[in-house]
């Protein structure tokens, strides 16, 4: 098979890249809006970008209906995130998290999850979440710049929460016990439980 991506729809394109890019990190995105109104939204166009300085990149794109997303309204209304992975245990409540409300509405009340204060930044942390990084918002691109329909969101990584029972004993991460969810094509979703070990070549 071969695919001209020139000749394909909008919709067909994400379908082909969404189902054989995988399996994708979910980003599990908290933030507040400038009334103070707790968004909560999962985003699987994600990524670390860099360590030096420490930094995720969630790509939001456009509602359907052309308007801007909760998110990235207040991304670069605040200029602060909170960026969770989220294990299986949370993967109901995730999703869950994706309905489309109206704007200012909060996903967290809507959908009935917990939140916790953060350290350094203003939005709630899920409760119970294995990994969460507060975030300070760096840059928001938009791509294509000519007429963006997705906005690329840079956030320094200022500090993380781990849950300890997904360390191992010295320390680590566990992958077993983190045991996260990523994203594969149309309603499939994959865990990071059945993984393998390859050394690196000296």
């Amino acid at each position: 098979m071969l695919l001209d991506f020139s000749e394909l729809t909008p919709l067909e394109r994400y379908r082909w890249l969404a189902s054989t890019v995988t399996p994708r990190p979910i980003a599990w995105v908290s933030s507040l809006s400038k009334e103070g109104v707790a968004n909560l939204a999962p985003f699987s166009f994600f990524q670390v970008i860099s360590d030096d300085p420490a930094t995720l990149m969630v790509n939001v794109g456009t509602r359907d209906d052309g308007l801007l997303k909760d998110t990235l309204r207040n991304a670069q209304d605040t200029g602060e995130l909170v960026i969770h992975l989220v294990s299986f245990a949370q993967a109901e409540a995730m999703n869950a998290s994706a309905a489309v409300l109206p704007h200012n509405a909060s996903e967290f009340e809507h959908c009935g999850i917990a939140s916790t204060p953060s350290t350094r930044v203003a939005p709630p942390r899920v409760a119970g979440a294995a990994v969460a990084f507060e975030c300070q918002v760096t840059e928001v691109i938009g791509y294509p710049r000519q007429q963006p329909n997705h906005h690329l969101i840079f956030a320094q990584v200022l500090l993380a929460h781990l849950d300890d029972n997904v360390l191992n004993d010295k320390g680590r991460i566990d992958p077993h016990r983190l045991d996260l969810v990523g994203r594969l094509g149309g309603m499939a979703y994959s865990r990071t439980r059945d993984t393998f070990d390859l050394q690196r070549p000296s």
